[in-house]
């Protein structure tokens, strides 16, 4: 009798070991899940004076769920309507990013543009490819054919067609004046305005949410964003603006972003409250196989 009482035991022992590692597992797994969310929240703070930023959320899954008893077992062999389910914790799933319009920031420079609308601008990297963004803090660098409209790197910025934004000569490039179709002008002698450039490429994706993010505010084409619609020859799309001596500022709210980390720190320290637990409740398991 007494020998089968411990073995009894010993079975309950396994069985309860077994239910706390899953615990263990399952509270780990949510640890990570908002560390992750912590450092998305992180990012969107540290760029809320990035130009043409756009806020990130995290987004999160639960895993599989396990079954512990099904709808016909019960301790009477009798059917029920539900059955005993575990999950096994979450992970993340997507960081969504928010293409919202940020606000617009006046700017003393000539060069500053921001997009009112849904385009991106394009420029050419030094790898030759095209990337997008929405950050309009450009500059005049000298180029091998002229004064060439270009990014805080030194990457070009490219009209409608794929062309580089090139000054004429006999043009100074503080008279270049653009239009909010992004048109380049400057005024001759008679004080006209003669347009130079197709004007700055504008470019709009079925899915934004799809594009690579790639550091210094860059965009990168991939299959789940398609392939970039130009605005100048694209049929049904809503132009965008473009306003000369304005920045698109980011589009973080610091109130939202900060009452996001209190709740993400509380859930991890929920989770580690639950790793506690369950590594106490083993160790008293432990105690009854001795």
């Amino acid at each position: 009798m007494f020998a089968k009482s411990r073995e009894g035991k010993r079975k309950s022992a396994w069985k309860g070991q077994y239910i706390m590692m899953r615990s263990l597992w399952t509270a780990a797994s949510g640890m990570i899940a908002q560390q992750t969310n912590v450092d998305t929240i992180s990012n969107n703070l540290s760029n809320v004076n990035t130009t043409g930023f756009k806020s990130e959320k995290t987004e999160f899954k639960s895993l599989l769920y396990q079954t512990i008893q099904a709808r016909t077992t019960t301790a009477n062999g009798e059917q029920k309507p539900i059955p005993a389910q575990a999950g096994l914790g979450t992970r993340v799933a997507s960081t969504t990013t928010s293409f919202e319009q940020g606000p617009m920031l006046s700017s003393s420079s000539n060069t500053a543009f921001a997009i009112e609308g849904q385009g991106f601008f394009a420029v050419r990297g030094a790898d030759g490819n095209t990337y997008y963004t929405r950050n309009g803090a450009f500059d005049w660098a000298i180029g091998a054919n002229g004064l060439t409209l270009c990014n805080s790197d030194g990457y070009p910025v490219l009209d409608a067609q794929g062309n580089e934004i090139v000054v004429p000569n006999e043009v100074a490039a503080s008279s270049v004046q653009v239009t909010e179709d992004g048109n380049f002008t400057y005024k001759n002698a008679d004080g006209q305005y003669i347009t130079f450039s197709a004007g700055i490429g504008l470019f709009q994706f079925n899915n934004p949410a799809g594009l690579d993010k790639l550091a210094g505010s860059l965009y990168q084409v991939t299959a789940a964003s398609g392939q970039p619609l130009n605005e100048a020859t694209a049929n049904g799309l809503v132009p965008s603006k473009v306003h000369q001596k304005y920045l698109e500022g980011s589009n973080v709210q610091i109130a939202d972003e900060m009452v996001s980390l209190i709740v993400a720190q509380r859930a991890y320290e929920m989770n580690s409250k639950a790793i506690q637990a369950s590594d106490e409740m083993l160790g008293q398991a432990n105690q009854l196989r001795r």
